[in-house]
C-alpha cells in the first residue's frame, strides 16, 4: 500500500465482536503509557460515514472521540451518497496526518470493502449515475445478476446474490466505462504481502449471536427509534443511508403504518413490535456472516479466538502488533 514509513494496524471483526472495545482499550493504554498520542484510530465502517446515524451504527462517543483520536466518522450527510473511492481518500489523508504526527494508524474494520480499497490500493473505476438510475429502476434483481453473468462471468461468479448494490455497481461500471469490472486491478481477491497486520476476532457462532441481540436491545433502549425518526422527518436518508442495519427495518415498518411521520407513528412512541425486533437481530446476524465469510477469505488475518472478554484475550495481540 502506499503512504507513509509505518503501515497501520488493522483489528477487524464481524458486527458485536468487541472491535471499538478492544481498540479503545490498546490505544488509551498505548497513548497514557508514551505519554502521548501515540495511537490513533481510524473507522473503517461504511455507514459510520454518515453524520446523525450514531446510535444504530454503534458510532464511537464523544468521550471515546476526546479520549482518542478517531478519524473517517462523519464524513457524509446521511442524504449523501457515501462512496468506497470518498472513503478511500479520506482514510489515505487521515493515515498521512497520523504519520506526519509520529503515531500509529489503528484501523477498525468491519467494511471488508472499504479496508480492502485502503490497504491493497484499490483501483476504483468512475460513475455514471445515468447508468445507475436505469439500474436502480429494474424490480427484479435476477434480471440484473443475468445481466452482471453476461457482461462479467468473474465477478458475477464471485458475487454475493443478495448484495444487490454490490451487482448493480458492477454493472454500472461495465456499461458506463465498457470495461469488465474485474478488469480494475486485481480486485478484492489479490492478497499482496505489504507488511499490514490484520487481526481478527473469532467468536464462536452462538456467542456471537447473542452479543448482536444484547446490542440491537441495547441501541433500542438509547434511542434508535427516535434517530430514525429525526433523520426520516427531514427526508435526511439517501437510499444508501437507509440500507443500515436497523435503520432499514424501522422504515419499513413505519411505511406499513402509513408513513414514518405519520400520526400512527408518532403514537407507536419508540416501541417496536418484537416482531420487528426479530427482523433486526436476525438480518443483523446473517449480516455478521457475511463479513465473517469476506475477511475468512483473506490469508494474511490473523485470527484470535475469543470465549468471554475480547479486550482481554485479543487486547494483548493488538498492543504487541502496535509496538
Amino acid at each position: 500500500m502506499s503512504g507513509g514509513a509505518r503501515p497501520p494496524v488493522v483489528l477487524l471483526g464481524p458486527t458485536a465482536s468487541g472491535k471499538s472495545d478492544v481498540a479503545m482499550a490498546v490505544a488509551r493504554a498505548a497513548n497514557e503509557a508514551a505519554g502521548r498520542t501515540a495511537v490513533e484510530i481510524v473507522a473503517c465502517d461504511a455507514m459510520q460515514v454518515y453524520r446523525g446515524m450514531d446510535v444504530g451504527t454503534a458510532k464511537p462517543s464523544a468521550a471515546d472521540r476526546a479520549a482518542v483520536p478517531h478519524h473517517c466518522l462523519d464524513l457524509a450527510e446521511p442524504g449523501e451518497r457515501g462512496t468506497v473511492a470518498d472513503y478511500q481518500a479520506a482514510a489515505r489523508e487521515a493515515m498521512a496526518g497520523v504519520d506526519a504526527r509520529g503515531a500509529r494508524a489503528l484501523i477498525v474494520a468491519g467494511t471488508g470493502l472499504y479496508l480492502t480499497a485502503v490497504i491493497d490500493d484499490l483501483e476504483l473505476p468512475g460513475e455514471w449515475p445515468e447508468v445507475r438510475a436505469a439500474l436502480e429502476a429494474e424490480p427484479d434483481p435476477a434480471v440484473l445478476l443475468a445481466r452482471l453473468a453476461e457482461l462479467d462471468p468473474p465477478t458475477a461468479a464471485k458475487v454475493d446474490p443478495s448484495n444487490r448494490r454490490r451487482i448493480e455497481r458492477a454493472l454500472e461500471v461495465c456499461i458506463g466505462s465498457g470495461r469488465a469490472f474485474s478488469s480494475f486491478g486485481p480486485g478484492t481477491a489479490a492478497y499482496p504481502d505489504h507488511g499490514v497486520v490484520q487481526i481478527g476476532i473469532l467468536w464462536p457462532r452462538e456467542a456471537l449471536a447473542a452479543r448482536i441481540e444484547a446490542r440491537v436491545r441495547a441501541m433500542l433502549a438509547a434511542g434508535l427509534v427516535a434517530e430514525v425518526r429525526a433523520l426520516a422527518a427531514r427526508g435526511a436518508l439517501s437510499r444508501e443511508a437507509r440500507q443500515a442495519l436497523g435503520y432499514r427495518e424501522i422504515l419499513d415498518w413505519w411505511r406499513g403504518m402509513g408513513g414514518a411521520t405519520s400520526p400512527g407513528a408518532e403514537r407507536a412512541g419508540d416501541a417496536l413490535p418484537e416482531s420487528v425486533v426479530g427482523e433486526i437481530v436476525l438480518h443483523t446476524r446473517q449480516f455478521a456472516v457475511r463479513q465473517e465469510r469476506w475477511f475468512r477469505r483473506d490469508p494474511r488475518v490473523r485470527w484470535v479466538r475469543v470465549e468471554r472478554d475480547p479486550v482481554a484475550e485479543v487486547g494483548p495481540v493488538l498492543a504487541a502488533s502496535l509496538t
